[in-house]
């Protein structure tokens, strides 16, 4: 007995050092790898397959893995301690830093929820259209803050909404619409009470039980009532109790909508994911002379993928928690039922506590537009944008330029007019809380990572191991790539899932002899698809802790949203994205691999 306790005692405290044994064990079965073979490819190869390690399992801070570059590389003679610093910050951080600030004074000043309750508003409030709207908005707020954020601003509201909805239901079922038990009144006479069959199959069930009971008083009727309601719970499955799962299945259909919405929200523009940021400060780093990627021809490519992806998203929602009858579709809207009645109640009563917009909301609102204009108009790439207005410094100006001007502005313009003390739209400490350092330090760990890859001489090598892919079609490549970052993203954070696989996509393009972006794109997009846990991304887990819903339904759910983003990318980059972007042929800043020739897609 006491050797068993002891065995328990053991196995319970390796369990509770697992981390620290993983951490330890990790570099020491990877040391054989460069001390082998004594070359600086194998070198980084440890380096790289030591951080992906410790990204996946999260076993030290993500930040701090990010960081490991910055001592190995170093020590293994890689690149200079100050070579690598100067990968820690790039143009990417300024964009983020101006988007985070307008970010910021959205949430301060509540326009995140008037756009999310005007947008409900427009579609209505029966559960399949109030489901697409809030789904819509929470897409909307996540193209232009960050997808944790869109989800903490929209959920309340849902969770407010949901709770109208079960509690009118509740109180409307108990009044006058209720089909197992019926009271027909009877002038003058006595109240029959009739409990009519439940449509559940139970044959030991008798088709009628009628129970006579005298006009006394109303405790006396009460408690009859109670009984009569007491018999039918017992002898069949009654209205209720199916009204009751409805409601279940209603509230982890919004749940889950608001979760995944926020993701596919996320990667219509540059700046509304991590993986698109990284995506595109990579592609800045290693094809400089690459000028095809720019915030008005990403939001071409991908805001169709967005759209059919919500809409096919929904509806697979609504099959898959509420049912299958999408005759709703084309009905015309007729009498509003008790629960839409009290969520349109509870979104109209939400907004008018807004009360009229605050110059502090239309300030914010205008500065977005402003920002979005200057992204879309810097240099769209069909006309000449401003950007051409500096002639000789066109490429000098970029998005984060822009996001950066506009966002030192909610640090000067005051909030109040001159009757109160000066105060700036946002505060020094107020963007500190909203600002995500941990995924800075983590992109300038991947960067340093990337840049390593190269110096060394291990894209080249990964790039030579990698050219038999050039005998398959690229398609079927592209869909390869897409489904293992699909797979991986899941129990990886997004932005390190990416940051391991541009290093060794890109080699891979070149040398099957395709555009780069054909692969990478896809793989970027594809990165923000993990839909299947709650860990998989802090809006599952978000949406995971307010109780609606379990794991296995969100496995379930997440499993079709997969398969419909990956079709969504593929048919995007296929056929508009080919186009956009000249896909299908090799690009001249992207350089050619003297070991293999492939046909071009």
């Amino acid at each position: 007995m006491g050797e068993k306790r002891m065995q328990n005692r053991l196995s319970r405290g390796l369990w509770n050092y697992h981390s620290v044994l993983l951490i330890i064990l990790t570099p020491l079965l990877l040391l054989p790898l460069p001390l082998v073979i004594e070359t600086k490819e194998a070198a980084c190869a440890f380096v790289l397959l030591l951080m992906a390690v410790y990204w996946v399992t999260e076993v030290i801070p993500l930040s701090m893995t990010a960081m490991l570059p910055a001592i190995l590389f170093p020590l293994c003679g890689i690149m200079t301690s100050s070579g690598v610093a100067k990968e820690y910050f790039k143009d990417f951080h300024f964009l983020l830093v101006g988007v985070i600030c307008l970010a910021t004074s959205i949430e301060k000043w509540g326009l995140h929820r008037r756009i999310a309750l005007r947008l409900v508003t427009l579609v209505g409030v029966s559960p399949a259209w109030l489901m697409l709207g809030f789904m819509s908005g929470c897409a909307f707020l996540s193209m232009w803050v960050q997808n944790t954020s869109a989800v903490t601003m929209v959920m309340p509201i849902v969770e407010a909404v949901l709770q109208q909805i079960l509690k009118a239901k509740e109180e409307g079922y108990a009044g006058e619409d209720n089909p197992n038990l019926q009271l027909d009144e009877i002038s003058n006479g006595p109240e029959e009470v009739k409990e009519t069959r439940s449509d559940s199959k139970q044959p030991d069930v008798p088709k009628e039980t009628s129970v006579q009971i005298q006009m006394v008083s109303q405790p006396a009727a009460d408690e009859v009532q109670e009984a009569v309601n007491k018999n039918a719970a017992q002898h069949a499955p009654t209205a209720l109790h199916r009204r009751r799962k409805q409601d279940r299945m209603l509230c982890k259909a919004m749940c889950l909508g608001i979760a995944y919405s926020s993701n596919i929200g996320g990667i219509t523009t540059l700046p509304g994911t991590s993986p698109n940021l990284i995506f595109s400060e990579y592609l800045n780093q290693v094809y400089p002379d690459c000028n095809c990627i720019n915030f008005g021809n990403w939001l071409l490519l991908c805001l169709p993928v967005s759209v059919i992806m919500l809409l096919l998203t929904w509806l697979w929602l609504y099959w898959l928690f509420i049912g299958s009858d999408f005759r709703f579709l084309w009905r015309c809207h007729g009498e509003q039922s008790e629960g839409e009645k009290a969520a349109k109640k509870v979104i109209e009563d939400e907004y008018k506590k807004l009360g009229a917009m605050s110059s502090q909301e239309i300030f914010t609102g205008v500065v977005f537009v402003v920002m979005v204009l200057l992204w879309l108009t810097r240099s769209p790439g069909f006309i000449p944008g401003w950007a051409s207005l500096f002639p000789h410094k066109s490429n000098y100006v970029t998005d984060a330029t822009v996001a950066l001007l506009l966002g030192v502005l909610f640090f000067i313009v005051p909030a109040h007019g001159p009757s109160k003390k000066y105060e700036a739209m946002i505060s020094w400490k107020e963007f500190q809380v909203s600002m995500p350092w941990q995924v800075a330090l983590l992109v300038g760990g991947g960067f340093a990572l990337a840049k390593g890859a190269e110096e060394s001489g291990l894209s080249l090598w990964v790039a030579r191991l990698m050219t038999p892919l050039g005998e398959l079609p690229v398609l079927a490549t592209v869909a390869i790539a897409c489904i293992i970052v699909t797979t991986l993203t899941e129990v990886a954070s997004n932005a390190a899932t990416i940051t391991i696989f541009l290093p060794i996509l890109s080699p891979l393009a070149e040398a099957i002899h395709v555009n780069p972006l054909y692969i990478l794109i896809p793989a970027t997009l594809c990165t923000s698809f993990s839909f299947l846990l709650p860990v998989s991304n802090p809006p599952n887990a978000v949406v995971y802790a307010y109780g609606h819903i379990t794991i296995i339904d969100m496995v379930k759910a997440g499993l079709g949203v997969n398969m419909i983003g990956v079709l969504a990318v593929l048919l995007a980059v296929a056929a508009w994205g080919v186009p956009l972007f000249s896909l299908d042929t090799y690009p001249d800043w992207a350089p050619t691999l003297p070991t293999f020739n492939s046909t071009v897609p």
